[in-house]
This record gives structure tokens, C-alpha cells and sequence, in this order.
């Protein structure tokens, strides 16, 4: 014999049960006791008991809905297809990125009564509406696709129309409010919500971790100064028609990238309207010959392997032969030199003795130390991995020594420059705003006192040597110019006629090295010379009086007071210079 289980109910729906047999009983009371009135009242009053109780429940379902679902929260509409994005915003709060709701127009040619009015309408509203795609959708047999990106605006004007089978459907479109402003370093992102270029790409998880708590990702840089940055160095590649040109600000100690420019530039709303070589981030993804630039790091070896002092001499009367070489300076001075005028003259034949007397092990652990021989350590995916000797020979030591035969992308340069210019530490550098107190890791590859060394050498060189175009006053501005002369493989061998022009500077040179410091470059690839630069396109005369004004523009932002301008003395030898020609 087998036991039937009990099936088990809800108490409230025995309740319910209960409540109407009760009810049935009281029908069939009625009517036994012939009281035929009483029964229909019982059934009305049972049917309005029962709409009643429906429609409260529908009222607390739609209640809940509006207060607590996400489609209330979105005013009434699905949220959209696609993964949402936190803001970017610059390191004072100001907007950079951020999702905005959009539509996506649909047709559905079944419900159209006209179609010619519907095709007349949509066209009018939309002048540059995708016509073969709006053609095939009216022609076709199921709702279709016509156009994206619709603002509310145009949305409600295109609404207000009253079209039968016309509909839309919210999407999240990245906006880029300052358009070309920062383009390069804030990237830009598909429709998908997926970064691929810039921050947008280089920071995806995190942004789109933010999303959700609606918290901005704010990036390092000023809007202030990158807009100042922006405007000389376009300034300056309108007046000398380079191939390209690049703009970087950086805090030597913290290595936030400040400001960041790459010319020729495009807008990041319209992306599919922009060509390779405008999107080309060349502060990031470019590398070149940096030309004399490089100087600086080989007097910054010598002095901290002990190799030389600032009064130490070379010999530059005549050109230094080193093997099948002939090495010969750009503006000879044919006299022997001091470690800092050959800075100042930016002489070839000084620098590669100076490079000889370190030699090639030494030179070339310092190199990668420095981070010279490979990519540049900041977040961007862009960076771009350099081009370095295949053997570390005498030969090598010398092209290296003056920016020949070894190409780096701008940012390597910037943070490798930051470890002359703030203690001697290598520090990474950083798209992102750090927060107060915060450190980044750094690694020590100099001394302290070659760093201190270098600013006043650098000093010395805008006072009175080839820098002098780059003066801020009041500002301690120092910096080396570069010239690099780029390689033709027509003539195998390296064009007078094309070269990548540059300037590196630093500010304020003056105070200890705990002080606030800031690093600036500006590169011209292949500027042209004019008739002010006396057909020169030498760094000295393109890319250092940008630089100079880039600076002048951008202390006061930086909270950088003026000050008397001051030649300090250094290591063994006081820094002294007279006026020189040289803009190399």
C-alpha cells in the first residue's frame, strides 16, 4: 500500500481557497432560502472585489517599476546597447569625455501610409541622412537601420513629424567637447564602448569600471597649459611647414605628462573623417634621430662616471678622425673647450671624445638606465620601442653621443631628460592625475649632484650659448637645442636638407632640486627655414623660441614666480659664456 504525499500550499493561497468556498456557500444559502436578490448582490460585490484587488496589483507593480527600475532611472527608455564609460576630465575637473544619450533612427516600411512623405520629411531633416540606406530600408520588407547619433533635440524635432513606422532607440555616443583640444593623448573610442586610442584605450578597465559609480577618471593634464602648448606649437608649424611637429610639457618629479600635442591633429568625434597621418600620436608612436639633444646625457655620464668636470677640456681645433669617420661641429669654434662650452657650441668632435673616455659598456648601461633603449614607460599602448646600435663599438659610442644612430620616440626623451633635471631618479611617466601625497617608484641612475650640475649647464647655454631664443625672464630657463640630420637612403648617407629640429628645455633651473620643475620640448620634422630664420631650420631658430614661449605662458599656471635671472657656478668652474651664433 503506498502513502500519498501532501502537496504543499502557500498559506495565503489556502486563504484564498477558503475565502471562496466561503463565498459559494453563502451563494447556495442564498438561493436555498430563496432570497434571489441577496445572491446576485453577493456575485457583483465577489466580480468588483476581484478588479479591485487586479488593479491594486498592477498599481504596485508600475509603482515599483518607476521608483526602482533601471528604466525608470532612464527616463521611461531601456538603458542602451553597448558598455557605458565614466568622464574624462583634466586634473582640475574639467571635461575631456563623457557618454551622452543619443537615438538611432528606424523605419518600419509596413506601417508607412507614404512612403515618397516619409522619404521627403527624413531627408529634410536630416541633410546629410545616408540616402542609399534610407532607399533600401523603405524598399525592403522588415524594420530597418537609417541613421545614428541622433541628438535629443533632432530626435524631438523628427518626432514632432509624426511618421508612421518611424522610431527610434537610445545608444550612449562618446563626446569629445573640446574636439582637436588633447586629441592624441585623450583618444577616442568606438561604438561599442571600447577605448582605441589614447587614455580612452590605455585606461578601458578603469573607465569603464567608473561607469557605473559614475566617477570621472581624471587624466594628468592642465587644460590651461595644453591649450597654451597647442597654440605656439601650431603657431610655429604654420610659420615653417613641417612634415610633423610634437609638444610635450612634463613634471620632472612626478612624470605626469602636463600637456601633449602631435601636428598635424583631428578630431576625435569624427574619427572616420581623419587620415593615419593626422590621427598618429608622433609624440608616442614616432621615433627619431634627436640630434644634439642626446649631448646632454652624455656630459650628464661623463660627469657621474667622473670621467670629466665642467672644466675639463677637449680639444675642437680640428675634426676628430675615429676610424674611416671624419666627426666635424655644425659651427665650428676651432679652439679647445671647456665640458660646458662644448655644450654650449654643441660641438660633435668634444662630445664624442667625452662619449671615447666613458666608453661603450658604460655608455650603454646608462643609456638603458635612462630608458633610452626601449619603449617609453608611461601608460599609452602608442609608445613605441626605439631603434639602437646592434653592437656597442666605438663607432656607435660616437654617433650616439651626439643623437646620431639611434632613434627614440619624444616621451622616452621627456622622462629620460626628467632624471637629469630632478635629483637623478628615472621616474615613470604617467597620463594619469596622481593624488596628493602620492609617489610614483623611481629608481636612482645619477647622482645628485650631476643632476644639479645639469641644470646649471643647461642654464649656461640659454644664457649665452645656442638656447639663448628660449629666454623667459625672470624664469631660470635652461635647455639644449637639437638637430638632427635624417637619413636618405637615395643618397645613403644623411640630407643636410631634411632634419628633425628640437629644443629641450627645463624651468625654473634655479633652487634646490626639491624644487617644482617642468620639462618642455618642442620637435619640428623637417621644418623649413624662412626669411626671418635667415633660411635656417636649425633647433635654435624653430623649435626654441617656441619653447620659450610655451614656458612664458605656462608659469603662471604652474605657480612659478619670476625671478632675477642667475649664472650659478658648478663643480670646479664657474659657467661662463659669450654670445654665440650657433643654433644647433
Amino acid at each position: 500500500m503506498s502513502l500519498a504525499h501532501p502537496s504543499f500550499e502557500a498559506p495565503g493561497w489556502r486563504w484564498l481557497k477558503a475565502k471562496v468556498w466561503g463565498l459559494e456557500h453563502a451563494f447556495e444559502r442564498a438561493k436555498a432560502a430563496g432570497k434571489a436578490e441577496d445572491d446576485t448582490r453577493i456575485r457583483i460585490f465577489f466580480v468588483l472585489a476581484l478588479f479591485a484587488t487586479a488593479f491594486l496589483l498592477l498599481a504596485i507593480g508600475a509603482t515599483r517599476a518607476a521608483l526602482f527600475s533601471d528604466a525608470g532611472r532612464s527616463g521611461g527608455y531601456a538603458a542602451p546597447v553597448g558598455a557605458s564609460r565614466a568622464d574624462l576630465v583634466d586634473r582640475n575637473g574639467a571635461m575631456l569625455a563623457a557618454d551622452l544619450l543619443h537615438y538611432g533612427l528606424y523605419v518600419d516600411p509596413r506601417e508607412i501610409w507614404d512612403a515618397d512623405e516619409t522619404r521627403r520629411a527624413l531627408r529634410s531633416a536630416l541633410p546629410n541622412l545616408n540616402r542609399q540606406r534610407l532607399e533600401k530600408v523603405l524598399s525592403g520588407e522588415r524594420r530597418g537601420f537609417v541613421a545614428a547619433g541622433l541628438t535629443p533635440e533632432v530626435r524631438a524635432r523628427i518626432h514632432a513629424l509624426g511618421l508612421p513606422g518611424v522610431t527610434f532607440e537610445p545608444e550612449e555616443r562618446r563626446v569629445y567637447p573640446l574636439g582637436t583640444t588633447a586629441a592624441h593623448l585623450v583618444g577616442f573610442a568606438d561604438t561599442g564602448g571600447v577605448g582605441l586610442a589614447g587614455a580612452e584605450r590605455a585606461l578601458n578597465d578603469t573607465i569603464r569600471g567608473n561607469a557605473a559609480s559614475k566617477t570621472a577618471v581624471a587624466l594628468s593634464i592642465d587644460l590651461r597649459v595644453q591649450a597654451a602648448l597647442e597654440d605656439e606649437l601650431y603657431k610655429a608649424a604654420a610659420e615653417f611647414q613641417p612634415r610633423g611637429a610634437v609638444g610635450i610639457v612634463t613634471n620632472v618629479h612626478t612624470g605626469e605628462i602636463l600637456g601633449m600635442a602631435s601636428y598635424p591633429t583631428f578630431d576625435p568625434n569624427q574619427v572616420a573623417k581623419a587620415d593615419d597621418n593626422a590621427k598618429l600620436n608622433r609624440a608616442a608612436a614616432s621615433i627619431y634621430e634627436m640630434g644634439s639633444t642626446f649631448k646632454a646625457f652624455t656630459v650628464a655620464i661623463g660627469l657621474d662616471t667622473g670621467v670629466a668636470n665642467p672644466s675639463s677640456t677637449f680639444d675642437a681645433r680640428v675634426p676628430y678622425q675615429l676610424g674611416y669617420r671624419t666627426i666635424k661641429d655644425y659651427h665650428a669654434a676651432r679652439k679647445i673647450l671647456t665640458l660646458v662650452e662644448v655644450f654650449q657650441h654643441s660641438s660633435n668632435i668634444g662630445t664624442a671624445k667625452l662619449a671615447e673616455s666613458v666608453g661603450a659598456e658604460r655608455l650603454s648601461k646608462y643609456f638603458t638606465a635612462l630608458g633610452l633603449t626601449k619603449p617609453a614607460q608611461v601608460e599609452l599602448m602608442e609608445s613605441a620601442r626605439p631603434l639602437t646600435p646592434r653592437k656597442w663599438d666605438m663607432d656607435a659610442v660616437a654617433s650616439t653621443s651626439f643623437g646620431h644612430g639611434m632613434n627614440v620616440s619624444p616621451l622616452a626623451l621627456s622622462s629620460a631628460m626628467g632624471a637629469l633635471l630632478n635629483g637623478g631618479y628615472m621616474v615613470p611617466l604617467t597620463i594619469k592625475k596622481l593624488e596628493p601625497g602620492q609617489k610614483p617608484q623611481v629608481q636612482r641612475v645619477l647622482s645628485e649632484q650631476t643632476s644639479m650640475q645639469m641644470l646649471q649647464i643647461m642654464r649656461a647655454n640659454v644664457i649665452g650659448g645656442s638656447g639663448k631664443s628660449a629666454n623667459a625672464p625672470g624664469l631660470s630657463v635652461g635647455g639644449k637645442t637639437g638637430t638632427g640630420e635624417k637619413y636618405d637612403p637615395t643618397i645613403r648617407g644623411y640630407s643636410t636638407q631634411r632634419q628633425v629640429s628640437s629644443f629641450a628645455a627645463v624651468f625654473p633651473t634655479a633652487g634646490t632640486v626639491q624644487e617644482d620643475r617642468y620639462f618642455v620640448l618642442i620637435l619640428m620634422d623637417e621644418p623649413h627655414g624662412t626669411a626671418k630664420t635667415y633660411g635656417y631650420s636649425t633647433g635654435g631658430w624653430v623649435a626654441a623660441p617656441a619653447a620659450g614661449r610655451v614656458i612664458d605662458r605656462i608659469a603662471p599656471f604652474l605657480g612659478v614666480q619670476r625671478q632675477p635671472d642667475l649664472i650659478k657656478v658648478v663643480g670646479e668652474g664657474s659657467i661662463a659664456a659669450g654670445p654665440i651664433s650657433d643654433g644647433h
